[in-house]
């Protein structure tokens, strides 16, 4: 390809360094392999050795003690691949168009349709030409409440060519109202399965004028579904479905724009909003992140080579996982996009049959969030001798895992001849997602979460402060880096987040707490601080291990669930829940759990479960925390 845009490198000249960065990643983290293993090492040590070199002939410039300053976690990266990472100057558009590998190859696999490039940008170009004859413009806010379709990519695209920007929410029918409220949106997009009800309640509570309903299948080859998948579709339909007046169809839609003869692209503003989503509020009161065109593409271009190959096209199948999420779109559809994989749009398989759908497709590349790999597990209709080698990368993000789970996972790819080690990762909505990768040679136990992406700067400082501490020490991780949000739709709330320190950096303050070893190594212990009365840190994933790596007879899973102490303001108490093998109670365990814990981490009461419960795709620590207070209320 030309250098159409100033950042483009030509897609055919890069693609095997970018297939064997990608492979020296992956060989990291594989426990096989070992003649590769050898060879990509020693290009790792040569690096490790002239950064030493570096380090050495600099020291009184860079021996700061500020792990943000000295950056050890860059000697983890091969020069060859540095030089690869270059930020964009760009829109999403440009950038996916420059990174394409020809206009009449498929850019996503949707249920049984190939869906070409070129149609990706035809399609792209008709909502653009649509979304502007309904009057969309520049600052405009466009509600959408797609699942994962390819209909979602067209209009992100579409959006960005006018100036609008996208308005993504997955919670209540209040909340999503309330947001499109906010947005002062006259039309919004949405499913054919919308109901009546949600129908009105847009109408008569947010000011909407018309919805567009698409079917799910308005692309994709409803023959080629699976019974399950159909059935999950089906079960998506209410009694009464959103019709009438004020609603029209997709193609209705399209037909607007057949006619528009105005302006149609704004003026290029890579600050512009761009995508708008809100947290699921497993943390705190869900809040709208913003981000725009440069914040995504800040995250993107450090990750191109992430699940690459020099000998096939990988495939990157995502499964129900909404495009109301950051990390969805960032990193799991513009991602494999605009670095050549294959994109399996899968987004109405039943949770419970992602199993299926993971030996159907055999994909190279699965976003294995902590509650997919479980249901696999305990499932248990993976076949013993399914082969997993398809698995070229084989990690989770979304929320932490402690050893216990860690273990489980490894033993069951390892018995399914899968070579990647299952590895965890760190990031945050805020972020742009993805903040770090598994690139250090040592143990995933105990919090590792990586070390930062090659762009990305982060740090630890003393809480509530702009106060950076040293290597080991305990507080909350900051980070600076090009994918860091524009920031929420609440003044208030960004100016608290984003914070300008005295470098003239903007720091994102996470509210996370962790520390970073002398390696540069980030290890995340907790979401935010929690004290409980009369001394100690209540680190839910330290408590874990410390459970986990006694490997306590009787207990397959455990995990605690902190709630405000309602005898002391701005203090916590923790309960654990288990889950027990057959035929132990609590009482078999209550002892070996009480000598592996200090004093101030015992549990108020140990509760057990069938089985780890997931709400929004994290474990449901919500809906149980809420339980244990209406407990404590009741008594």
């Amino acid at each position: 390809m030309s250098g159409k845009y100033p950042f483009q490198i030509s897609y055919f000249s890069t693609r095997k360094l970018y297939a064997l960065a990608s492979k020296i990643l992956r060989c990291i983290s594989e426990s096989v392999y070992m003649c590769e293993q050898i060879t990509l090492y020693a290009i790792i040590h040569f690096e490790k050795e002239k950064y030493k070199e570096d380090m050495s002939l600099n020291q009184e410039n860079k021996a700061t003690g500020r792990p943000s300053e000295e950056r050890k976690w860059m000697q983890y990266y091969p020069e060859m691949m540095l030089n690869l990472i270059q930020k964009p100057q760009c829109t999403v558009w440009e950038y996916l168009e420059s990174n394409c590998p020809g206009m009449d190859e498929v850019a996503i696999h949707y249920y049984g349709e190939d869906i070409t490039w070129r149609t990706v940008f035809e399609e792209s170009e008709k909502c653009a030409r649509s979304l502007r004859a309904m009057g969309f413009g520049e600052g405009d806010q466009i509600p959408v409440f797609f699942r994962l379709v390819p209909n979602f990519v067209f209009l992100l695209l579409a959006a960005e060519k006018i100036g609008a920007s996208i308005l993504c929410r997955d919670n209540t029918l209040q909340e999503n109202v309330e947001a499109v409220s906010k947005a002062d949106a006259k039309a919004i997009f949405a499913h054919d399965f919308l109901s009546k009800k949600e129908m009105k309640a847009y109408f008569e509570n947010a000011g909407v004028k018309k919805i567009i309903l698409l079917n799910p299948l308005y692309y994709g080859d409803e023959k080629a579904l699976p019974d399950y998948i159909k059935a999950s579709l089906d079960e998506n339909y209410p009694r009464v479905a959103a019709s009438g007046k004020g609603t029209m169809t997709w193609d209705e839609f399209l037909s607007l724009g057949e006619y528009y003869v105005g302006r149609v692209e704004a003026e290029k503003d890579l600050s512009r909003p761009l995508f708008r989503a809100y947290t699921s509020g497993s943390t705190g009161p869900s809040k709208q992140v913003i981000h725009c065109a440069d914040s995504i593409l800040g995250t993107v271009c450090q990750m191109n080579f992430y699940g690459g190959s020099d000998e096939i096209r990988p495939t990157w199948l995502v499964t129900c996982l909404p495009p109301a999420l950051v990390a969805v779109v960032v990193s799991m559809v513009l991602l494999p996009l605009s670095s050549n994989k294959l994109l399996i749009m899968d987004p109405f398989v039943d949770p419970e049959d992602v199993d299926l759908e993971m030996m159907r497709y055999r994909p190279n590349s699965w976003p294995m969030i902590p509650m997919f790999i479980e249901i696999i597990m305990r499932n248990g209709r993976i076949p013993d001798d399914y082969d997993m080698s398809h698995l070229l990368a084989a990690g989770a993000g979304c929320e932490a895992v402690n050893n216990n789970q860690l273990d489980r996972v490894q033993n069951f790819l390892e018995k399914h001849n899968c070579k990647a080690r299952f590895t965890v990762g760190y990031g945050s909505s805020e972020a742009g997602s993805n903040l770090t990768f598994q690139m250090a040679p040592k143990s995933v136990h105990n919090g590792n979460v990586g070390i930062p992406m090659p762009l990305t700067v982060m740090g630890v400082f003393k809480p509530g402060t702009q106060e950076e501490l040293g290597y080991n020490e305990l507080g909350e991780i900051c980070t600076s880096g090009p994918g860091t949000m524009l920031g929420y739709d609440r003044r208030s709330a960004t100016a608290k987040a984003l914070q300008t320190h005295a470098d003239g950096k903007i720091w994102l303050h996470t509210g996370d707490i962790g520390y970073v070893d002398e390696d540069g190594v980030f290890y995340v212990l907790n979401r935010g601080a929690a004290q409980r009365y009369g001394g100690g840190e209540l680190a839910v994933l330290p408590m874990e291990n410390r459970l986990a790596d006694a490997k306590i007879a009787g207990i397959k899973d455990e995990f605690f669930v902190l709630i405000e102490d309602n005898d002391h303001d701005g203090y916590f108490v923790p309960y654990l829940y288990v889950v027990l093998e057959d035929g132990y109670t609590i009482q078999d365990i209550t002892e070996a759990v009480q000598s592996c814990l200090e004093p101030h981490m015992f549990p108020v009461e140990i509760l057990a479960i069938d089985e780890r419960p997931f709400f929004h795709f994290k474990t449901n620590r919500i809906e149980l925390s809420q339980e244990l207070k209406q407990k404590k209320f009741n008594c």
